[in-house]
């Protein structure tokens, strides 16, 4: 194997011996086109992911979402790459076909975010507050979950979302 194939191919293999998902997604769109407004839920995202609504229940308070969906492989190995904001009411969802131990790193993710893990019953099992920008550092589950949220960092604890909160979205 050359080099370069062993440089290229190298990230692929690590994430997949170690079960690592991405923590990015592509920010713009390859088009050439100025994007329109994204506002309304179900619309495409710049990176042309679905947007969907997402509620987190903390206590007598529901804080709402517009979340980007990363369900395939791809979206999800993409996740929130290269992006430089994320507003404070968007975040990205990667829901698992089955629970399983998730584990995230920061590669290429230029902002802090908190990796917040689901369990099949909706509550939230952690939450990876404020993690650091470019880090190849695996922020795993502490068990088994569903599905992993990520929103912008420092977030959670701004509105006192903690674990055993409830979150809920459009599957």
């Amino acid at each position: 194997m050359t080099g370069f194939f062993k440089r290229a191919l190298w990230p692929i293999l690590l994430s997949s011996s170690l079960g690592l998902t991405g923590c990015y997604a592509q920010a713009g769109n390859t088009d050439g086109k100025t994007p329109q407004s994204q506002s309304s839920e179900n619309s495409l995202s710049e990176a042309g992911l679905k947007q969907i609504p997402l509620t987190v229940t903390s206590g007598v308070q529901t804080h709402a979402f517009t979340v980007e969906l990363a369900k395939t492989s791809q979206e999800q190995a993409r996740g929130l790459m290269f992006r430089t904001e994320l507003a404070p009411d968007r975040g990205m969802i990667f829901p698992f076909t089955q629970e399983r131990m998730a584990s995230f790193w920061m590669k290429n993710t230029v902002i802090p975010l908190d990796i917040i893990f689901i369990r099949s019953n909706g509550t939230i099992e952690s939450i990876a507050a404020n993690t650091t920008p470019y880090s190849l550092e695996p922020v795993p589950s502490g068990e088994p979950v569903v599905a992993v949220l990520e929103l912008a960092g420092g977030r959670a604890a701004e509105l006192g979302i903690s674990a055993g909160d409830k979150v809920e979205w459009q599957q």
